[in-house]
C-alpha cells in the first residue's frame, strides 16, 4: 500500500538527512512540483500550499504555477494547516513542526525530535494559540502558545482493557519498561479534524473518536470496521463521512452513531475527502481512484485516472480538484462524463 511505502521511504530519508540529529535545509529542486507530495491546503480560495518529501513546500495562487519556498528541514512533511490567510503549521517525520506567519512564504522550525523515529501525520488549531499535532503510535503534542512550546500527551482512553492492565502492572514492576511500552502501544493517529467546537480523530484499528476540548479528553465512537481510517469530513448536508482501507466508506446522520456503509465499488485505499462548492462529494484514493457522489455520500460512482497514480490528498479550488500524488501536483476538472487534466 502506498501509504505504508511513503511511511518507510520518509523514515529512511529522514534518517539519512538527520544522521547528526541536526536539521538540514531543504534543497530548492526544479522538479519539486513533480515529487512525492502528501498534503495540500486551500487558504480561503486565495492560495494553495502543498507539502511533501525532502521538506518540500510549494505555493500557488492559481493551482497551475507553483513556487518552492525555503524550508529549514529535509524531513518528509505529511500535513499542513492554516488558521487564517497568514498563519499556518506543517508537520512531518522526526516529530517536525514548522510555522509560517506570512502565508507560507517562509517557515521556521518549532519542534524537531528525530530520536523518536516516528512521524507526525496531522495538525490542527482552534485559534492562533491552541493546537495539537498527532501521529504514529498515538503521538499527540499540544501547544497553548502558538507553538513556542509543544508538550507530549499520552491518552490512556485509547488503550484496550488488556493493554491498560498490562501497563498498570508494568508501571509497578518495571518503570523503565513501562515508559518504553507507552511509546508504541497506542494505534496510529492518521487524521485530526476540526468541526466547529468538536474535534474528530481517525486512525488505525478502526479508530474514530471525538473531543469537545481539543483532545484533552476523547470519546471513542462505536467500532464499525477494524481497518484503518484516513479521513473524515462533514458533508454539505451536515452528515459525517469517513473513509479508509479497502474502499471502505461510512456515513452517519447522527454525528457518529449509527453508521451506514456506502457502496464504493472499489477495494483501493481511500485517502482524502474533497467537497465541491456545488454539492458533490469526491473521495481520492490509491491506483488513480476518484469516487464521486451526488447524494451526499450515500452512493458513489467510480472513476479511475488513466495513469493509475495514487491521489493522496486534495482540495476544491476554482471549480476543480487540485490533488497531490506520488508524482506531484494534479489538476483534475470533474464533469458529468469523467475528468480532464
Amino acid at each position: 500500500m502506498l501509504r505504508i511505502l511513503v511511511f518507510c521511504l520518509g523514515f529512511m530519508l529522514s534518517v539519512v538527512a538527520n544522521a547528526s540529529n541536526e536539521p538540514i535545509p531543504a534543497i530548492i529542486a526544479p522538479l519539486a512540483e513533480k515529487s512525492l507530495l502528501l498534503d495540500i491546503v486551500n487558504i480561503n480560495e486565495k492560495k494553495l500550499v502543498a507539502v511533501g518529501e525532502r521538506g518540500h513546500i510549494l505555493t500557488s495562487v492559481n493551482g497551475v504555477d507553483w513556487q518552492q519556498v525555503s524550508v529549514p528541514t529535509q524531513a518528509t512533511l505529511t500535513s499542513v494547516f492554516f488558521i487564517d490567510n497568514l498563519v499556518g503549521w506543517a508537520v512531518g517525520h522526526d516529530a517536525t513542526i514548522l510555522k509560517t506567519t506570512n502565508g507560507g512564504n517562509s517557515w521556521h522550525l518549532q519542534h524537531h525530535q528525530p530520536e523518536l523515529q516516528k512521524p507526525l501525520l496531522d495538525v490542527v488549531f482552534k485559534d492562533k494559540f491552541h493546537g495539537i499535532a498527532v501521529g504514529a503510535y498515538g503521538q499527540l503534542f499540544r501547544t497553548i502558545d502558538g507553538g513556542k512550546t509543544w508538550l507530549s500527551e499520552f491518552h490512556e482512553e485509547f488503550l484496550t482493557p488488556d493493554d491498560k492492565e498490562y501497563l498498570d502492572e508494568l508501571k509497578v514492576t518495571d518503570e523503565e519498561a513501562y515508559f518504553d511500552e507507552t511509546e508504541s502501544i497506542l494505534p496510529h493517529f492518521n487524521r485530526v479534524i476540526s468541526d466547529g467546537r468538536t474535534t474528530y480523530l481517525v486512525g488505525e484499528i478502526g479508530l474514530i473518536a471525538k473531543s469537545n476540548d481539543l483532545g484533552l479528553t476523547w470519546q471513542k465512537l462505536d467500532e464499525i470496521y477494524r481497518g484503518s481510517f484516513f479521513d473524515l469530513s462533514r458533508t454539505q448536508e451536515g452528515n459525517l463521512l469517513v473513509v479508509g482501507l479497502r474502499g471502505n466508506a461510512y456515513r452517519s446522520l447522527m454525528n457518529g452513531t449509527p453508521w451506514a456503509a456506502s457502496k464504493t465499488n472499489t477495494t483501493a485505499l481511500l485517502n482524502s475527502i474533497v467537497l465541491s462548492d456545488e454539492g458533490r462529494v469526491f473521495v481520492l484514493g490509491n491506483n488513480g481512484v476518484i469516487l464521486e457522489s451526488k447524494d451526499d455520500g450515500k452512493s458513489f460512482t467510480l472513476k479511475v485516472q488513466p495513469d493509475g497514480k495514487s491521489l493522496l490528498a486534495g482540495v476544491w479550488f476554482k471549480g476543480r480538484i487540485v490533488a497531490v500524488s506520488d508524482v506531484g501536483i494534479k489538476n483534475i476538472s470533474m464533469n458529468t462524463s469523467g475528468f480532464n487534466y
